[in-house]
């Protein structure tokens, strides 16, 4: 019965249609956390894929390259190889149907709509580290080590790199071009686009990159990539007149060591010859291009993996700038993710901070708190009688008056330097100084968090008290009595009051 194509045609177009529906209803259910709202675009996401597998589907069944769909519509009209008979066909129908329900006599109309309804309440898996926190975070720690480990890397400490790992154009050229910096990207550029496919399912990641490539090459072709542009860059980019070295004007190997080793290795890498050995033999396999052409050199004087070229230096600077140009795309990909997920590098970035602010204790206190679930109780959507707006005790309802009186629970109050963060109560106004959030923005500032500065909120009257503590102390102040120097004939050096003072009493 089912087995007809126009039947199969159908039949995906009803899943189509409610698919959409279920994709619809998902979407207006407004997610209670983080978690839920994964859950939700992940659900989504493969009801999207459902529906473009059967859409490719219908497509093959509409272009009836096979003409099966032609002549199916063709026997429903009744047209044989004798003539049309509409009556003959409309019959053998109607004995094929009965025929069917006389074979399953108990055969039902089966509703399928709780079947899809349940895809609702699936929880697909997602798999995070616990550093992620479901997606909150970032988890760079391999690569950070990788970083620190490497020749184009600084010795920093996770926070610092958290900020740094979003610019590579700020790493030196010439270090680039290395197999370590392309296996450092490839790993970054496979971590975030993990990371991106894992929080922001229902991101098409493929069209931005193709939107990023296209852009890219515009700029390479115009020589504006950053970190990658024409001419002498900061970072010390490699050219032709660092790396080659005129062999016309040595005529010894004795005046190619006098080069020394740095300048030898250069010149051996850009044609894709070994770089080891001593500065004597290193000359001597230079030398050896200056009357014999690259390719016919003996291969053991050329590097593993290196392409042997065909000409001196033009197929090595062919390969060289192919490589540029696929690290620099790798780049330009990372940046572009970097700048979507800035909120979470962010936010990754402040967690780091606290964390090291907090005991173990504390730190996994808080990670049970993450873990818990929301349990929605029914009496929540009972109104609760609060005629005085007094603040919500811990189990929901409002605390006691005396107690509101007592502390002062109804006063609120800002701190501008704490992100305007609403404190409630004397109690918690006063003990917030001592925290790690208005710390941290004192630190921000640039501003010692002393006791000068209590009972200060506000950005503006912080940095103006901070200016003034500075002039009575004398930090900006030029005293030339002690900073202005002297030298006396032996040459010591003595302050101007000093230098003074012993000329008065001609001992100098």
């Amino acid at each position: 019965m089912s087995s007809t194509l126009l039947e199969l045609t159908r039949a995906a177009h009803e899943e189509t249609e409610r698919f959409e529906r279920l994709i619809v209803k998902d979407l207006q259910n407004e997610p209670a956390s983080n978690k839920d709202r994964l859950s939700q675009s992940h659900r989504v996401r493969h009801m999207i894929d459902q529906i473009t597998s059967t859409t490719y589907k219908l497509v093959d069944i509409y272009e009836d390259k096979d003409q099966a769909r032609k002549d199916e519509i063709a026997a429903l009209g009744g047209q044989t190889a004798t003539g049309t008979n509409v009556f003959s066909a409309f019959y053998d129908r109607l004995k094929e149907i009965r025929e069917y329900h006389r074979r399953h006599p108990s055969a039902r109309v089966i509703d399928t709509t709780d079947e899809y309804e349940q895809l609702l309440q699936e929880e697909p898996q997602i798999e995070f580290s616990g550093e992620e926190a479901y997606g909150r975070y970032l988890d760079m720690h391999e690569l950070y080590n990788f970083y620190i480990n490497s020749k184009f890397g600084k010795q920093i400490d996770y926070s610092s790199y958290l900020e740094v790992f979003s610019q590579p154009h700020t790493i030196p050229r010439k270090l680039k071009l290395t197999r370590q910096y392309r296996e450092y990207l490839s790993k970054m550029l496979e971590y975030l686009v993990y990371f991106f496919e894992r929080t922001e399912p229902l991101q098409d990641l493929d069209r931005l990159f193709s939107k990023v490539s296209a852009e890219f090459e515009e700029q390479w072709a115009n020589g504006k990539v950053d970190g990658w542009k024409d001419g002498a860059q900061e970072n010390g980019p490699i050219s032709d007149e660092h790396t080659s070295i005129d062999l016309d004007y040595y005529s010894t190997v004795e005046e190619l060591v006098e080069l020394g080793p740095e300048k030898l290795k250069e010149a051996l890498a850009a044609l894709g010859l070994k770089t080891g050995g001593t500065v004597q033999q290193r000359a001597e396999r230079l030398f050896l291009t200056k009357h014999t052409p690259l390719e016919k050199l003996d291969k053991k004087h050329f590097a593993k993996g290196a392409q042997k070229p065909k000409q001196n230096g033009v197929v090595a600077a062919s390969h060289q700038n192919d490589d540029s140009q696929e690290i620099a795309l790798m780049e330009s990909k990372i940046e572009k993710l970097c700048e979507i997920l800035s909120e979470t590098i962010m936010r990754t970035k402040e967690n780091v901070e606290k964390k090291q602010a907090l005991t173990y204790e504390e730190m996994e206190a808080e990670r049970e708190d993450e873990e818990v679930p929301d349990i929605e109780s029914d009496d929540e959507d009972q109104q609760i009688y609060n005629p005085l707006k007094l603040p919500m005790g811990w189990d929901g309802k409002p605390i006691p008056y005396w107690l509101y009186k007592l502390h002062g629970l109804g006063q609120e109050f800002k701190c501008e330097i704490c992100g305007n963060y609403s404190y409630w109560g004397r109690r918690a106004y006063e003990r917030h100084f001592k925290e790690f959030r208005h710390q941290y923005g004192m630190r921000r500032l640039g501003i010692p968090n002393t006791k000068n500065f209590n009972e200060i909120t506000s950005i503006e009257e912080a940095q103006q008290l901070w200016e003034r503590i500075k002039e009575k102390q004398g930090v900006n102040k030029w005293r030339p009595e002690l900073e202005e120097e002297y030298e006396d004939r032996e040459g010591n050096i003595y302050n101007k009051k000093t230098y003074t003072d012993l000329q008065r009493q001609g001992l100098i």
